[in-house]
């Protein structure tokens, strides 16, 4: 590059300048875009082991008197105390404990064999 002239260097620089900023403009729109997708795919992940999952409600009163729901129902938004199949079976089989289904998202449709 030294055999041409100033004003030529000048030219091949700035369009050397030009075309790498174009590429960081690019890398960049793409870690966006990827970094989205990442963030869609932990949401749905979230999303299915909450929908595999179930959540008691409990009593306000203080009683043994519970409402179970499904991990995603709507009515509870409780983000935490996921229990799986078998521990909802052990709590519907204590005596000592009223378990209630919830009438929106239907539980007992997931504990059925």
């Amino acid at each position: 590059m030294n055999d041409l002239s100033p004003p030529e260097r000048l030219a091949k620089l700035q369009a050397l300048e030009e075309w790498l900023d174009w590429q960081l403009n690019s890398t960049r729109q793409k870690i966006r875009t990827v970094e989205a997708q990442a963030e869609r795919d932990r949401q749905a992940a979230a999303r299915a082991y909450a929908e595999q999952r179930w959540k008691f409600q409990p009593s306000r009163n203080g009683d043994r008197h519970a409402l179970l729901h499904r991990g995603g129902c709507s009515l509870y938004k409780n983000e935490h105390g996921y229990v799986e199949r078998e521990e909802v079976l052990l709590a519907m089989e204590d005596d000592t404990l009223t378990v209630e289904m919830c009438q929106i998202c239907k539980p007992e449709t997931g504990l059925r064999e």
